[in-house]
């Protein structure tokens, strides 16, 4: 082999070895004028999350209306290399990021109404466009990694709600999202900045049902084992007084496994309630005794045991 050759060959290896290198080296994080924030609610078993950044007002102004000769439509204006110096930072009648920077993430893990309307489970961009007058529209689009709303597609659009927007006395300096109120099933989405205030809700639908659901997938992929699992599912469907006969099928599975203080003692209860009073004595005596023999909770065997006594006064 010849130096010529011999150079080359060393000088690719030179390059193979270094270059993946400096492909993996990080880079640098330096700050942002606008900072990342996101905020997250569960609404019974359903995670919400919205992921965006800060603008500041800045003692700019904020709405008004789009400046002379803005292409029609309702395309995004919200580039500030193009924007003129006293533009509104969010003209009316086109469509805004909602933030600053990436594309403001609205996922949702089940499916869910916004505002009445159904959205399905996933990952979502969310956009506005703000009106002067009347409701806002707000806009969950299927692309999730666009860069603001400048390459946002109207046909990728998966739902359209509106909103109506409250002016506050307040000032907002720097935008906020966030989730309040929340009830048992629902939460307010309130898009905050400025002295403007845009509510929208996120309802589940019927968390019971969906909890009831997503037991039956846990227990389908739960080890044969595993007696706890069975039994919390048993547990909150009985409660719930939803699919009694299922809930007894998976707390008579957890009992078979093993026996506790706290599987037993759910069995004596809802036998009890099913007037099987024979039967809920003896499943509470089990439980009593299992109960003494791993020191169970002083004040659930004491409760137990005036069950039992109660039942058999019945008798």
């Amino acid at each position: 082999m010849n130096s010529f050759i011999r150079f080359h060959l060393l000088l690719l290896v030179f390059f193979c070895a270094v270059f993946p290198a400096f492909a993996q080296a990080p880079a640098v994080r330096t700050p942002r004028p606008s900072q990342k924030a996101s905020v997250m609610q569960t609404i019974g078993v359903t995670d919400v999350t919205i992921t965006y950044s800060r603008p500041g007002v800045k003692g700019r102004k904020i709405w008004g209306d789009a400046p002379a000769g803005a292409a029609p439509g309702s395309a995004t204006l919200d580039d500030a290399r193009a924007r003129a110096k006293d533009a509104p930072i969010v003209p009316f009648g086109h469509v805004w990021r909602t933030g600053a920077n990436e594309a403001t993430i609205f996922e949702v893990s089940d499916g869910v109404l916004i505002n009445g309307q159904p959205l399905a489970a996933g990952r979502y961009s969310l956009h506005t466009i703000p009106t002067k007058e009347g409701e806002w529209t707000i806009i969950f689009n299927s692309d999730a990694g666009q860069w603001g709303s400048f390459s946002y597609d109207e046909k990728k659009d998966v739902l359209r709600v509106k909103a109506k927007p409250q002016m506050v006395a307040d000032n907002q300096e720097w935008l906020v999202y966030s989730l309040d109120p929340v009830t048992d099933n629902s939460a307010q989405v309130n898009i905050r900045w400025e002295k403007v205030n845009v509510p929208f809700t996120v309802e589940v639908k019927d968390v019971k049902a969906l909890t009831i659901e997503k037991a039956r997938a846990s227990l389908a992929a739960a080890k044969p084992d595993d007696w706890q699992i069975r039994s919390q599912a048993a547990n909150f469907a009985l409660q719930s007084k939803l699919n009694t006969e299922e809930a007894m099928q998976w707390l008579d599975q957890s009992i078979k496994i093993k026996e506790t203080f706290n599987n037993v003692s759910l069995k004596a209860r809802t036998l009890a309630e099913q007037g099987k009073t024979a039967e809920a004595i003896a499943a509470g005596e089990k439980a009593i005794q299992l109960g003494k023999s791993a020191n169970a909770n002083a004040r659930a065997l004491a409760d137990m045991e005036k069950l039992v006594a109660e039942w058999k006064s019945k008798m």
